[in-house]
């Protein structure tokens, strides 16, 4: 009898491992949540949020958070709303872009959120037409520019781009108009010629060259020391932070674990988001949008700290962010990060 039980086990060992997976990512030891709980998650149906896209859709986070926590995953098309949420009690954990994670630490006295880890850097394209003949900064005197939201992260960074250049918008009394579109907008009135530029993020800079006939005049990770800025981090509501540390962990654990799969395996990591994003808006990226976008694109958990402090600054100079700086040295916690890279072997961050 235990030589045949035996048996059983192995044979049911061997058609699990032969059983087809969703795809080959690290499994996490599961989380320890004592009480049933369920954790509220902010992302985008955007390739730059790839790591939600990626983690929730394989069960990487809830592998990771266990048995005893439930996921409610929420999309968003929007900082500010998703910041909004946070604020409401409806998030707890979000990706989400610089600028509005800046706005909701600085709207809530910095006691709302805080910055647990990076997620992705670059990104983002300026886009010219052609006919527009924009060889030169100088030559976007008296040109139409779409970004897509004020004071949001292209905003502000096209903004001192002019600023740095020696042009003014109109709202300044200069000649550079600069138009506030949804991206979906942009690609419209880009194809249409009623826009010189956009200054956007993927995949709707790719969009815009291969469906629109525009021409990168510029990629924004020219602009930066070492070509890295960061363009996604992951927030946390304090709150929850303050009660669920250990939660919180779990799932950093993951999102370190799915950012190194990301990196090491691209065409699948593309296939998998691609997947999700058609699942979410019954839309798909084609291919060749797809693999330009995320060319331009790198997936790390590294906060990248420098460059949200000078985006803020930036920020700060334009007129976003009030007439006193603000003080944005408890914006990050790393603290839990650094305990996940010191258990994986991984350098520590800052």
């Amino acid at each position: 009898m235990l030589r045949l039980a035996l048996a059983i086990a192995v044979l049911f060992a061997l058609l699990l491992a032969c059983a087809p997976q969703a795809a080959p990512l690290p499994q996490t030891n599961p989380g320890t949540a004592s009480q049933p709980l369920t954790i509220h998650v902010g992302y985008f149906p955007n390739i730059t949020h790839a790591q939600a896209l990626i983690g929730i859709q394989n069960g990487a986070f809830q592998n990771a958070l266990g048995a005893n926590v439930t996921i409610d995953a929420k999309t968003f098309n929007a900082g500010p709303s998703e910041i909004e949420a946070l604020f409401a009690g409806a998030i707890d954990i979000g990706y989400i872009g610089p600028s509005p994670a800046v706005n909701g630490f600085v709207k809530s006295n910095g006691d709302a959120l805080r910055i647990l880890a990076g997620a992705a850097s670059g990104g983002v394209v300026f886009v010219t037409r052609p006919e527009a003949n924009i060889k030169t900064a100088a030559d976007l005197a008296g040109k139409k520019i779409a970004t897509p939201e004020l004071g949001n992260t292209q905003d502000v960074a096209a903004r001192y781009y002019l600023r740095q250049n020696n042009l003014k918008t109109t709202d300044k009394g200069g000649t550079v108009q600069i138009l506030p579109t949804k991206n979906a907008d942009t690609l419209t009135l880009f194809a249409k010629k009623e826009l010189d530029g956009a200054w956007v993020p993927e995949p709707w800079g790719a969009r815009l060259v291969n469906e629109a006939g525009g021409q990168i005049f510029l990629d924004e990770r020219d602009l930066w020391a070492d070509k890295k800025f960061v363009i996604t981090n992951v927030i946390v509501r304090r709150k929850f932070l303050d009660e669920h540390p250990d939660v919180v962990k779990q799932w950093l654990t993951a999102h370190v674990q799915v950012t190194d799969w990301i990196q090491k395996n691209p065409d699948a990591a593309k296939r998998l988001a691609n997947d999700e994003i058609k699942r979410l808006t019954n839309a798909a990226l084609k291919q060749n949008i797809l693999d330009e976008a995320w060319s331009r694109i790198d997936f790390t958990y590294a906060p990248l700290a420098s460059s949200l402090f000078l985006s803020a600054d930036h920020a700060y100079e334009l007129g976003f962010l009030g007439k006193t700086k603000p003080d944005l040295s408890r914006l990050y916690d790393l603290t839990l990060l650094n305990q996940v890279l010191a258990e994986q072997g991984l350098a520590q961050v800052q």
